[in-house]
């Protein structure tokens, strides 16, 4: 299967039941025109030196002074920030890696820059995913991929979101959906799967740039502007609605691998703002798509004439 990764199959998930449960069995499906470009060839390369050691420095590439841009926004992750950083410098040769330092009280700063990375750095929090807006607007890669500073993700897994890119992708989401088989689903998990039926992609299930990893690339960013990223949700909702390609590949359950926020009054203090990001990406798409989102009412008139007296 990895060889088939490399060679630039998209991974896709199979369905059970009804529910979006990730089998072990993964379906490879080719993507056209993936070897197709230099940018690819220059994925690939990167990937086969990574597998034997080889160490390839960051400098000037054949598409520009850097190809992707890694942005991480980060608060107090001075023990974690700098293997993300590490893992994220090596999925392309000429990668930056942009750390959005804000609001922290520890060492987050100095430890990302001795890793390497270019740090922006604000006294107080930014806000939840303002960070990622930052980031955006300082890159200069013409593919955007996306972490956060708490969770390590290899290099090999990250690579695939970049394949995707290159073969025409413009956002690349996570195939990693959360646990739907609990009773009750968590509403964060609900929002993702509403917000997906609404925007016509029942087929993208929970996958959500709520979730990382994710990638842009500078196509979309340019089309939608870096102001939704803000709300994550709202970006992937105007992505789709502008015809934008979003796809998803790789799934990897970070859920299992986050740290477990501490509770506030018995509830994730976070769980609020997500499901509110969502909504703000709902409401978006019945202002433009009208009160059904683009939906039919069939024959059903819902609003009755005024009795003329």
């Amino acid at each position: 299967m990895k060889k088939q990764e490399r060679a630039g199959y998209k991974i896709k998930r199979r369905r059970h039941s009804g529910a979006y449960y990730h089998s072990k069995m993964w379906l490879p499906l080719r993507m056209p025109n993936m070897h197709k470009t230099p940018a690819m060839r220059e994925v690939l390369d990167t990937e086969r030196g990574a597998q034997i050691g080889e160490e390839r420095p960051s400098g000037p590439s054949s598409v520009g002074k850097f190809f992707v841009s890694v942005i991480i926004p980060a608060m107090n992750e001075q023990k974690t920030i700098g293997a993300v950083i590490r893992e994220a410098r090596r999925v392309h040769p000429h990668t930056e890696v942009i750390v959005v330092e804000n609001g922290s009280h520890d060492r987050t700063a100095k430890v990302a820059a001795a890793a390497g990375a270019r740090v922006l750095s604000f006294p107080e929090p930014l806000g939840h995913d303002v960070g990622r807006r930052v980031g955006a607007e300082a890159a200069s890669g013409q593919i955007l991929l996306f972490l956060d500073g708490d969770i390590v993700i290899p290099c090999v897994r990250l690579r695939p979101f970049i394949h995707a890119i290159c073969a025409g992708a413009d956002v690349v989401l996570n195939d990693y959906h959360g646990p739907v088989n609990r009773t009750p689903v968590h509403p964060v998990v609900e929002a993702k799967h509403v917000l997906n039926i609404l925007s016509n992609r029942a087929d993208l299930g929970g996958a959500s740039m709520t979730g990382i990893p994710h990638a842009i690339s500078q196509k979309a960013l340019n089309k939608i502007g870096p102001k939704p990223l803000e709300k994550p949700p709202l970006f992937q909702a105007m992505s789709i609605a502008s015809g934008l390609r979003v796809v998803t590949v790789y799934g990897i359950a970070v859920g299992k691998i986050n740290a477990t926020r501490k509770k506030q009054n018995g509830k994730d203090p976070l769980a609020g703002v997500i499901v509110q990001d969502h909504l703000d990406a709902i409401a978006w798409l019945t202002s433009h798509l009208g009160t059904r989102a683009g939906f039919t009412d069939l024959e059903r008139k819902r609003i009755r004439d005024e009795v003329k007296l």
